[in-house]
Formats: C-alpha cells, structure tokens, sequence
C-alpha cells in the first residue's frame, strides 16, 4: 500500500470545513481518518484492515493523546499536507490512519472514499462508504 504521506504541521481545514470536536481513544496524529468509538464515544484511527474500524466520520485537524481534545473536518476543503494528484479519489487504507489512492485497494477491503483531490494540496473531503467490501 502507497499512503499519502501526511505533513501533520500543514493540515488546515478550508472555509468550507464542516467540524466538530471530541475526545480521542487513542494517539492520534493530523490528517488522520478517525471514527467515533459507539462504546467509548472517542475518536480512534479509521483501519480498513481492521475490525469494528472500517468507518469513517472525519479527518482529524490536530495531534491528540488518548483523552485529549481533537477537532474533527468532516467535510469540505482540507489541506492535507501531503502531495496529491488532482482529480484522483482517496480512499481509506488497510493502515490505521492512512489515505490511499483507489489503485491500492485489495480484496477484502471496503470501499470507503474519503474524497477527491482538487489540487496537489487541497483534497475536497466527501465521505462516501457504500457498504461494499471488494471480492
């Protein structure tokens, strides 16, 4: 798997950025996918390798250690900090808190798009999961 390889120092949400804010379960670095835990009601790593982890309810705008404060984008523009392709979808990984491209995707996993690249920076976040894992 080829992730996109995250600057969490130059995530930054656009003006159009819908967020919220939460607690995180886990470590979390900027510009991670994460989900919200049904149990614990905290902000974990979105893993499609994973079990009970292959959702995903927003990017994550800050760094937080379990019990801290995060701030979730959940849709709009995001500088991602990394460098993308315009016009390429990105979908979410088989690893914890990584973004690939759809070329990546194996069987197995679910189809999980987390958005399209509007620029080499700016990726347009529209989280789309259709319940489909791929055979």
């Amino acid at each position: 798997m080829v992730d996109i390889v995250v600057t969490p120092g130059s995530v930054v949400a656009g003006t159009n950025s819908t967020r919220d804010i939460g607690t995180a379960g886990e470590t979390i670095t900027a510009g991670q996918p994460i989900y919200l835990h049904a149990t614990t009601n905290k902000w974990m790593k979105s893993d499609n390798n994973g079990t009970d982890t292959r959702t995903v309810h927003g990017i994550s705008l800050n760094g937080a250690s379990l019990n801290q404060p995060v701030s979730i984008h959940k849709s709009g523009d995001i500088t991602i900090g990394a460098t993308l392709v315009a016009g390429t979808d990105y979908w979410l990984s088989g690893t914890a808190g990584g973004i690939c491209p759809r070329a990546d995707l194996v069987a197995g996993m679910d189809t999980i798009q987390i958005g399209i690249a509007k620029s080499a920076t700016v990726l347009s976040v529209d989280i789309q999961d259709p319940g489909v894992t791929l055979a």
